[in-house]
C-alpha cells in the first residue's frame, strides 16, 4: 500500500477521505495548510487546525500543520484584490488549488516520503488512453467540484487521489458518523475561505495596498447616466440586487468599466453572449490545441452553471475563442470557463476575457 498525504481542512469531506484511505490499508498522514488567519484570529474554513487534529487523532494517523500564509497572500489574496480593482470577478479557489494547495501538499509529500496526496474533493482523477491525466465529474452532480480543479497540472494530477468521487454528501456524513468523527454534522462553508465576514468589499477595503476607486456613474448601454454607484469593488457582472437605483424595470449589471469607473446597466434578457475569449488555458485531457484547431464540447462559465454546447478554437495569440450554440447568460470577465467532453471529463479551462454580448 502507498503512503498518502491527505490535505485536511477540518471539514467532513477531507476527514472521510482520510478514513477511506486508511480502511484500504494505506499509510495515511494528515496535513493541514494554514493559509489565512483574520485580524481577530479567525481561521480560514480551509484550515481549521483543531478540528483536523482531532479527526487525525480519532483515526489514529500522524498529523502535521504547516504555515503557508505567505504563499497564499502572494498567489491568491493579492491577485484577488487586483482583479476586483480592474472590474473583474475572480475565482480564487481555482487559482489556490494549483499554486498553493497542490504545490505545498506535493512539497510536503516529498519531505515525508509519500507516494501520493489526497483531498476530499468530489471528483475522480483519470488517466486517458493518450497518457494524460484529467478529472471527471463526480457521480452525484450536485457536489461535483471538477470546475475548481481545472488548472491542476499533469504532474500534480499524476500524484493525486480523490476517494469521494462516487459518494453522495449524505453517504459521507454517514461514514463520518459511523467512524465517530466529531465533524460528521459540521456544516459546509458557502463563502470564500478567507472572507470570514462574507463581504468581499469589506475585505478588499481592509487589505488593499493602494487607494480604492470611489463612487462613479451607472450608465445605460447608450452611455446615458442613470445614477451613482458606491465603487466598483462592490459589484459583479450579473448582479441585480443591491444596486441602489430604481429604474422601474428589472435590470442587471452588464459590464464594469474600471478605466472609466462606470458600471453599465442592461436589461436582464439582453445580458447574454454567444461568444467569448479565454486566456491562460490549461489543458488536461488533451494536448494544447494548436492555432486553427477546434473542437465541440460543453462549456461552464461559472461554478453553478450546468454547461452549454460550444465550439472552442485556438488562435495564434495563445487564447481560445468559445462560440456557443445558444446564448449563455452572465459570463463575467475574470471567471473561469471550463471545457468538458461528452464523458464528463475536463478538457481544460481558462480565464474569461472578452464576452461578446448580443
Amino acid at each position: 500500500m502507498a503512503r498518502v498525504i491527505v490535505g485536511m481542512s477540518g471539514g467532513v469531506d477531507s476527514a472521510v477521505a482520510a478514513a477511506l484511505l486508511r480502511q484500504e490499508g494505506h499509510d495515511v498522514i494528515g496535513v493541514t495548510l494554514r493559509t489565512w488567519e483574520s485580524d481577530d484570529g479567525q481561521e480560514s474554513r480551509c484550515c481549521e487546525i483543531d478540528d483536523a487534529r482531532q479527526t487525525a487523532r480519532k483515526l489514529g494517523i500522524p498529523y502535521h500543520a504547516f504555515n503557508c500564509t505567505a504563499a497564499f497572500e502572494r498567489n491568491v489574496i493579492e491577485p484577488f484584490i487586483q482583479d476586483y480593482l480592474h472590474g473583474l470577478t475572480p475565482n480564487p479557489c481555482v487559482v489556490c488549488n494549483r499554486t498553493v494547495k497542490w504545490e505545498r501538499l506535493l512539497h510536503y509529500a516529498a519531505v515525508l516520503q509519500a507516494d501520493y496526496v489526497a483531498t476530499g474533493h468530489y471528483a475522480a482523477v483519470e488517466r486517458m488512453e493518450n497518457g494524460r491525466y484529467t478529472v471527471r465529474r463526480a457521480l452525484h452532480a450536485e457536489k461535483d467540484q471538477t470546475y475548481m480543479l481545472c488548472r491542476l497540472t499533469q504532474e500534480q494530477l499524476a500524484k493525486t487521489l480523490m476517494p469521494l468521487a462516487s459518494y453522495s454528501k449524505e453517504e459521507v456524513r454517514r461514514i463520518a458518523q459511523q467512524a465517530g468523527l466529531a465533524v460528521a454534522a459540521k456544516p459546509d462553508s458557502q463563502e470564500l475561505c478567507f472572507v470570514t465576514s462574507g463581504d468581499y468589499a469589506d475585505f478588499i477595503e481592509k487589505h488593499a495596498a493602494a487607494p480604492l476607486p470611489g463612487a462613479g456613474h451607472y450608465v445605460d448601454e447608450a452611455g446615458n447616466v442613470l445614477g451613482t454607484h458606491k465603487g466598483i469593488i462592490h459589484y459583479t457582472v450579473g448582479q441585480r440586487k443591491g444596486l441602489g437605483i430604481a429604474l422601474g424595470r428589472r435590470a442587471y449589471i452588464k459590464q464594469i468599466c474600471a478605466e472609466r469607473n462606470e458600471i453599465v446597466i442592461g436589461a436582464g434578457d439582453g445580458i447574454v453572449c454567444r461568444s467569448l475569449r479565454c486566456r491562460d488555458v490549461n489543458y488536461l485531457s488533451i494536448p494544447p490545441l494548436q492555432p486553427g484547431e477546434s473542437l465541440v464540447c460543453s462549456v461552464k462559465v461559472r461554478y453553478r452553471h450546468s454547461g452549454q454546447r460550444a465550439r472552442i478554437e485556438a488562435d495564434g495569440s495563445g487564447q481560445v475563442s468559445v462560440t456557443f450554440d445558444e446564448p449563455v447568460r452572465f459570463a463575467a470577465p475574470g471567471q473561469t470557463a471550463v471545457f468538458y467532453d461528452e464523458s464528463d471529463r475536463v478538457i481544460g479551462g481558462g480565464f474569461i476575457t472578452e464576452p461578446v454580448f448580443d
